[in-house]
């Protein structure tokens, strides 16, 4: 499958959604901004969140919310040169937190900055499901000597509630809904892992009894070699895309875990995907290193997000 790059010069994009009027919406996490792109690769600023917004969903009321991971540290980067994080968090890391921010008038309202007495440390990723509520991963940071343990949360979008539903889980990125909307996806990107959890309620999840792992999650598949999973998306009939790092592809996982395809793409940091256009059949991919958002024709329709 052949690629094309739509929008270049993005401050390490994530988070892709397409937007109901054709243009798609993206993280610069080193700009600390939400962008637009349209189709003729014009970047315009919809807001300023600060820190470094990392992925983001559509919700119910239109307005886009936001993972926002408190920051990262950056080295002087010119026009040209890949784009890499440095190991650490910025001076004025205050902690992570989960925005919402209205497209039409740029305004960003913080919902959340902890679950209890628990801080979000890096915010991630999040899917909406059709109860109007949102899982999110929280990935933690990475310092030079240590790192945190991730969690996934649950959340109303009202700010109201907020609770904890997988603990224990080693850097969680990716997270995505079952076309049933009874699993849950959640990736992490370290162990290249691929984990999937019942749902017996909003925001409830099933331990599976004969799991060995600490939080009872069901192992999908884990890579072999050195790879690293980021984000993912759904497809309309179940298959797992997750965006695979340092191998630069989209690994196209079965919910059963059997690897179907791999899409390769040129930048090693590809890191995120959405779907778009007549029945869902365009990929939307963030390269994050090259600062790239790229469009491709994608073989099975995307899982449309209905609330």
């Amino acid at each position: 499958m052949t690629h094309s790059i739509v929008a270049s010069g993005l401050l390490f994009p994530e988070g892709p959604v397409a937007l109901p009027d054709g243009g798609i919406a993206v993280c610069e996490i080193a700009r600390g901004t939400v962008s637009r792109v349209d189709a003729d690769g014009t970047v315009s600023v919809i807001a300023r969140t600060g820190g470094g917004p990392n992925g983001m969903a559509l919700g119910p009321d239109g307005a886009l919310y936001v993972c926002n991971n408190g920051g990262m540290r950056w080295p002087q980067h010119t026009d040209g040169e890949w784009l890499r994080p440095l190991h650490g968090t910025p001076d004025d890391y205050a902690g992570g937190s989960i925005q919402r921010v209205d497209p039409a008038t740029g305004e960003v309202r913080t919902l959340y900055t902890h679950c209890g007495d628990v801080r979000l440390c890096g915010p991630n990723d999040l899917v909406f499901d059709r109860a109007g509520g949102f899982y999110f991963t929280d990935f933690g940071k990475t310092r030079e000597r240590d790192r945190d343990i991730g969690c996934v949360y649950y959340a109303h979008p009202d700010g109201t509630r907020i609770v904890e539903v997988v603990e224990r889980i080693l850097n969680p990125n990716g997270i995505g809904l079952s076309p049933d909307q009874q699993t849950l996806y959640v990736a992490e990107t370290e162990t290249s892992r691929l984990w999937s959890f019942g749902i017996d309620a909003p925001g409830v999840l099933a331990r599976h009894e004969d799991s060995p792992a600490p939080h009872g999650g069901r192992l999908v598949v884990g890579l072999a070699g050195y790879q690293r999973f980021d984000s993912l998306a759904v497809e309309a009939g179940g298959n797992i895309c997750v965006a695979t790092l340092v191998t630069g592809q989209i690994t196209v996982v079965s919910p059963e875990g059997e690897v179907l395809r791999r899409v390769q793409l040129p930048d090693p940091q590809t890191t995120n995907l959405c779907f778009a256009g007549p029945e869902l059949r365009t990929a939307w991919i963030t390269q994050s290193f090259t600062g790239t958002l790229v469009r491709m024709d994608w073989p099975a329709p995307g899982l449309a997000l209905n609330f």
